[in-house]
């Protein structure tokens, strides 16, 4: 079983050039396209691991089968002349010259989850595409059982042991595969902290577990509880902490990585850079005072989802080695009503004395992330990426599967095309200069909210803005609706946490390590 403690425990990955001589456990994947004709069967994908006897025996399956190799279509199968148990084919539409990593990575998580209860899984997905096949099986395969009694408990031990067929086996390939492993590990680290119930994370508990995975990874770690925050002046994080009984956190996590930069001319060379990271860790959002609808408030277990990708990311970049330093600042509280609770119409003082009207006790996110950008800015960082479950109106404008990105323009639009490109597919948006007027306050220099409904989702970013220091090229990620599935499985998406926005962080920060 799987502890957020530890973090998640992902299935040993191989790499080798060649089929075992034997794995009669094993269930080999291998992917196949559509022909031009629609009437034709599905074709497997040449690779150099199956001989023309194999190669045979599964299109003649295939022809027996009526598969047509459709997206994700899959279709089991046995090839005699294989050492493995069976063969899954699973296909990857039309066949062209160059298909999109995204593609294999969800062909590789359907075929995982399909195979639940399979241990044992060989695949030639690698031979495409090594990084997208191993993360897509990774996070295909991934089930969250933690608070499962042995009545529903899973009999077996799920995906364990991964087996990628490459041409070169080199270092160079090795290591690649531990990257998509461990990236892939982070991913689902983060999903399981958004699936563990709010009854077991609230946010000292929370600040524990991010303190563990920091110090396992060897970060510099800094924990703040209620007092400390209150005597520095964390008015936005207080604020909101306190309606519950459950007292609010603010954890720091530091990876110092620029001693790790290489002293080389080219691109990249120079000081090296200083990354912020701030994620909005909201254990559970009632709403508060402002409180929230009956219906669906149990998905507000997921509103701690952008502190969870904060924390996983910043430990993947400390195993990575990244040459930068990455700084995490994690704030975490409960928004619940009670007879302590801050009202709408209160007015509290911001980290750095900013003061600011509670026109709605349910715009809580920004109340603490603005706290958490000021005392983040104090390090002199050059990038700022703030993620977070902030506003329903990202799932209105953009739907359920597509981040909303806001910020400095051009950082903004670098980190939309690296999301896009790693298959999270943020989009920009942006800041138009008028709604600061809509969040005047007759009373404080701020309100937290408008009075007007529309563009709720670039309200909440104009209002962030007001807290980032000048200079300071920043990044506001919205994953209202991404970081959490209420639905059906899709790809490498299961039910529940997503992991979202992880991927696009960690490959913003490759991307500034290597291009600064």
């Amino acid at each position: 079983m799987s502890t957020a403690n530890a973090g998640y425990q992902a299935p040993t990955v191989t790499v080798s050039s060649s089929l075992p001589k034997r794995a009669s456990d094993a269930v080999l994947i291998v992917p196949v396209v559509s022909g031009q004709d629609e009437d034709a069967t599905a074709t497997v994908v040449a690779n150099p691991f199956l001989d023309a006897e194999a190669v045979g025996e599964i299109d003649v399956a295939l022809r027996a089968l009526g598969a047509k190799g459709g997206n994700e279509q899959l279709t089991r199968l046995v090839a005699p002349s294989l050492p493995v148990a069976s063969v899954l084919a699973v296909g990857l539409g039309k066949d062209r010259d160059e298909l999109p990593a995204d593609v294999i990575r969800r062909a590789a998580a359907v075929a995982a989850r399909s195979l639940n209860g399979t241990e044992t899984v060989i695949t030639t997905l690698s031979d495409l595409d090594l990084g997208a096949a191993i993360e897509g099986l990774i996070l295909g395969a991934y089930r969250f059982t933690d608070f499962r009694s042995s009545k529903t408990a899973p009999k077996d031990a799920g995906l364990r042991e991964i087996t990628v067929l490459t041409a070169d086996t080199k270092a160079k390939t090795k290591a690649a595969a531990e990257r998509a492993t461990a990236i892939a590990t982070a991913v689902a680290t983060a999903r399981d902290l958004v699936n563990t119930p709010p009854s077991h994370l609230y946010p000292a508990e929370f600040a524990k577990r991010a303190k563990a995975l920091g110090e396992a990874a060897g970060l510099e770690v800094e924990v703040l509880d209620d007092k400390a925050l209150a005597k520095e002046g964390y008015g936005g994080v207080i604020g909101v902490g306190k309606g519950s009984s459950r007292p609010p956190r603010l954890v720091r996590l530091a990876h110092r990585g620029a001693k790790n930069k290489p002293r080389t001319r080219g691109a990249g060379t120079g000081k090296a850079k200083t990354v912020a990271l701030i994620g909005k860790g909201i254990t559970f959002d009632t709403g508060g005072i402002s409180i929230k609808p009956a219906a669906n408030m149990h998905h507000m277990t997921s509103d701690m989802g952008g502190a969870a990708a904060v924390i996983a990311t910043v430990v993947l970049a400390a195993k990575q080695q990244l040459p930068i330093d990455v700084i995490a600042t994690v704030p975490m509280a409960e928004n619940m009503p009670s007879s302590t609770a801050q009202r709408p119409g209160d007015v509290l003082t911001q980290y750095g004395g900013t003061t600011v009207e509670v026109l709605n006790t349910d715009a809580e996110g920004r109340l603490i992330l603005a706290d958490a950008i000021v005392r983040a800015c104090e390090d002199g960082p050059d990038y700022l990426i703030e993620t977070s479950t902030l506003t329903g109106a990202q799932t209105v404008a953009l739907g359920a599967r597509t981040p909303g990105v806001m910020g400095s323009d051009e950082f903004r639009d670098r980190v939309a095309e690296i999301s896009q490109r790693v298959g999270e597919n943020g989009w920009p948006m942006p800041l138009p200069e008028e709604l600061k007027d809509d969040l005047k306050s007759t009373v404080a220099d701020l309100a937290n909210v408008s009075g007007s409904r529309y563009a709720g989702m670039l309200v909440a970013g104009t209002y962030l803005r007001e807290f980032v220091a000048d200079g300071v090229q920043w990044a506001h990620i919205d994953v209202a609706g991404p970081a959490y599935n209420s639905g059906g499985p899709w790809g490498y998406t299961g039910k529940g946490g997503t992991g979202v926005p992880t991927r696009t962080m960690f490959a913003v920060l490759e991307d500034i390590a290597a291009n600064g």
